[in-house]
């Protein structure tokens, strides 16, 4: 299963009041595990930063002024998403914005339904919790001290493992079934170490049952690999 994990930045709210997108990143993830491929391009918006978006992102027009268009780069994008699933944090902000540029480049636009909205399943998970990206990160202790300014494939880098703690924990070398957007079954393998128990098990053995053991393998004698 192919998950794209993706983020952008943009000069402002609503692309129906004029504003665009400045940086796409994104990240795939293959049987939620991240295949180590990426995608990141900044774009010319072709219109002035306000102020605040300046402040958010720390992108100047004079950075973005030999940038391609986004309808230079509109085709690379599509052929990185191809037909993935698309994992974002607040989507319908996200997608807004990016089927806002396809459309303006009479490109297809992405359909709602492949967008997995991590904001959504947090919510969900913690009624009533701050679930904003540094609040997860703090939550599932997710280092996100790079994080000084809004960029859109850090911002990937770091959903991708909230997202994989979000729907259950990243296991290593184990095929993942998915139930839904909230709940995976999962299995350890390689590596994973299942925490401690708070309180051990007591014991379930019967004393008849224990004195049947104890007989047992003191019958195996020299062959047995337990001692009596």
């Amino acid at each position: 299963m192919r998950e794209i994990v993706l983020d952008t930045e943009t000069t402002g709210l609503d692309p129906h009041d004029g504003h665009r997108i400045v940086e796409i990143g994104a990240v795939e993830l293959r049987n939620h595990m991240p295949t180590g491929r990426t995608y990141h391009q900044y774009i010319n918006p072709q219109r002035d930063m306000p102020a605040e978006a300046l402040a958010v992102h720390g992108i100047t027009e004079e950075f973005l002024a030999d940038k391609p268009v986004f309808s230079d780069i509109a085709q690379a994008f599509l052929d990185f998403v191809d037909d993935a699933r698309l994992v974002i944090h607040n989507a319908a902000f996200d997608m807004k914005f990016l089927n806002a540029e396809l459309k303006w480049t009479n490109k297809p636009v992405l359909p709602w339904e492949r967008a997995i909205d991590t904001l959504d399943i947090a919510r969900k998970r913690f009624p009533g919790a701050q679930n904003s990206l540094d609040a997860l990160c703090r939550r599932f202790n997710v280092d996100n001290s790079a994080r000084e300014k809004h960029g859109a494939l850090l911002d990937s880098e770091i959903l991708a493992e909230v997202y994989l703690e979000l729907i259950g924990g990243r296991q290593p070398d184990f095929a993942l079934s998915v139930v839904s957007t909230t709940q995976v079954l999962t299995g350890s393998a390689g590596d994973y170490t299942p925490p401690a128990r708070p309180r051990p098990l007591g014991a379930r053995l019967t004393e008849a049952e224990a004195e049947a053991h104890r007989a047992f393998v003191a019958g195996l004698k020299d062959g047995g690999l337990w001692p009596a």
